[in-house]
């Protein structure tokens, strides 16, 4: 695993190990690795991040530690390719769902901390979230394109603005989203697109934040 050598290989194939091809399967070795992984982003966080405040820490950890995040992560370590799924599953796709990535990406992580504690553990993890570290504003990520166009409307006291979901198309596991976002004053529309309908959203928002610039 990107270097590990399990002793108990046994943990490896249950943290690989969907629910969809029967027990033992991973779903406790993930909820175990979703506290694992937050403690360990927000540790280094709070270590090199010695001036940044709760709310850019707590910014900062949501972005390391969402879905999408962790299943790039889950991707580059060619986790997909090794998961234990039913026979309908892996038709589906399922070994390429975000969803079902980050999940087994956690369960790996509590795999690792069992077979070797979790000093080491955190000597595996980290250097994963090394990438996204790094391309993180440091003390000051943004706020999401929602939350600034929401503040930007109150800081005014307008009306908030109205999502409405446009389009949705693909396969259950290749979803593609399209939705409008809608502002009273100055009335403005755009739509986004995405791969889920909260990436869909936040993309409309910065596209109206963008036409909200451009009218200063």
């Amino acid at each position: 695993m990107d270097g590990y050598r399990f002793t108990d290989q046994g943990l490896l194939i249950q943290a690989l190990t969907h629910r969809s091809a029967g027990a033992p399967h991973n779903e406790r070795l993930e909820f175990l690795g979703d506290g694992i992984v937050n403690l360990l982003v927000a540790e280094v966080l709070y270590q090199r991040w010695p001036k940044a405040d709760e709310g850019a820490l707590t910014r900062a950890r949501a972005e390391l530690v969402r879905e999408a995040s962790l299943a790039t992560i889950a991707r580059t370590l060619a986790l997909g390719p090794r998961l234990i799924m039913g026979p309908g599953e892996m038709k589906s796709g399922g070994h390429r769902r975000d969803s079902i990535l980050a999940d087994a990406l956690e369960a790996v992580v509590a795999a690792i901390h069992l077979d070797c504690g979790f000093d080491g553990c955190r000597a595996v993890v980290l250097p994963w979230f090394e990438t996204a570290l790094a391309a993180l504003p440091v003390g000051k990520p943004g706020k999401d394109p929602k939350t600034r166009l929401q503040e930007w409307l109150q800081g005014r006291q307008r009306p908030l603005p109205a999502y409405e979901l446009v389009l949705e198309s693909g396969d259950d596991h290749e979803k593609s989203f399209r939705v409008s976002c809608t502002i009273g004053e100055p009335p403005l529309a755009a739509e986004g697109d995405g791969s889920s309908r909260r990436a869909a959203e936040q993309a409309a928002a910065a596209a109206v934040l963008e036409h909200l610039d451009g009218m200063k």
